[in-house]
Formats: structure tokens, sequence, C-alpha cells
């Protein structure tokens, strides 16, 4: 029996602390995914997911009424605390991790290769922030452009411009890194 999401906050608001269980584990892999692409750190990935968890926890009773779409919500949690760590941390240059086999298995499943999804990995780690957030929320995280524009609070048009200029730049990324080993 699959509850939705919405009699999980009805409890959960009501201190059913087993049906927010059921709402982390719902978005647990989606949330780390979506924060490990925007910080790319495993360790600093992990501490904050579940510093989202945490906020939409103390956030649900007074929250409640404001939740029309709780996976919009949480998201939109995930999007602030990675901004707040952005503004915290000094800038730094961007060293992507050794990707870890099982934690993307979903994602490398569609590369012949390895190679090719290291390719891709570093191709999206040089994206402008604007566009690797829009392509892991559409591609990797499958979330629709409505749900999108709540999370990045701008308009599902925009998105859609957003996600076509990403991938643009992605395309030009891959060609560039591709030509380069030639």
């Amino acid at each position: 029996m699959n509850i939705t999401d919405s009699k999980l906050v009805d409890q959960a608001v009501h201190g059913d602390k087993h049906a927010f269980g059921h709402l982390y584990e719902r978005y647990l892999d989606d949330i780390y995914r979506y924060v490990y692409f925007r910080v790319f750190n495993h360790q600093v990935a992990e501490d904050l997911t579940e510093m989202v968890f945490l906020r939409a926890w103390e956030a649900l009773p007074k929250s409640r009424r404001k939740i029309k779409n709780f996976r919009a919500w949480i998201y939109r949690i995930a999007h602030n605390l990675v901004i707040d760590h952005k503004r915290k941390k000094r800038p730094e240059i961007l060293e992507t991790e050794p990707m870890v086999q099982d934690t993307f298995s979903n994602i490398e499943a569609g590369f012949e290769e390895k190679q090719e999804s290291q390719e891709l990995m570093q191709a999206i780690a040089q994206l402008e922030s604007k566009y690797r957030q829009v392509i892991v929320l559409r591609f990797f995280n499958q979330i629709s452009h409505a749900e999108a524009a709540q999370i990045l609070d701008i308009d599902e048009g925009h998105v859609r411009v957003l996600q076509y200029r990403g991938l643009k730049q992605l395309r030009q990324l891959m060609d560039k890194g591709s030509s380069h080993e030639r």
C-alpha cells in the first residue's frame, strides 16, 4: 500500500515519527543526489542532506498549510541550504571526487564504459551552477518542469530555457572533452 505524501505529512505534523520516516526514506536518495551535484563532495552532501530533513521535521508543524507539494517543498529546503553553504565557505577550486560505483549505478546504466561516465561527471561539474541545478533536477532526479520551477522559485518557462541552454553547454563540453582525447 502506497501512502500519499499528503497523508504522511498530515500524520507527521501531529508528531508521527514513522510517517516522517517514510517521507525520509522516499526522498533521501533524490535529495542526496541533488545536493551532491551542487557541492561535489560526498561528506558535505551527506551533512547537508541530513540538515534538510532535520529542518523539514522542525518546520512541519508551522508550515503544513503552506505545503501543497511535499517533494517541491523538501527540494526547496535543500536548495536554500546549498546556497547558504556556498555563501559561508570560501571560494575554492572545484574538485570532483571519484565516483562511487554503487551510489551512481543508476546514472551509469546508460553508458557503455566507465570512461564516458567520468567524462559526463566532469562536464556536469563544469556547467554553470544554474544549468547544473536544472539538469540534475530534470534528468537525474526526474523532476517535472513545474516542480523544478517551484524548487528554484522561477517560472516554468525559465526552467525550460535553462534546461535547453544547460544541455547545449553540456554537449559542447562533452564534444570538447572527446576531441581532446583524439
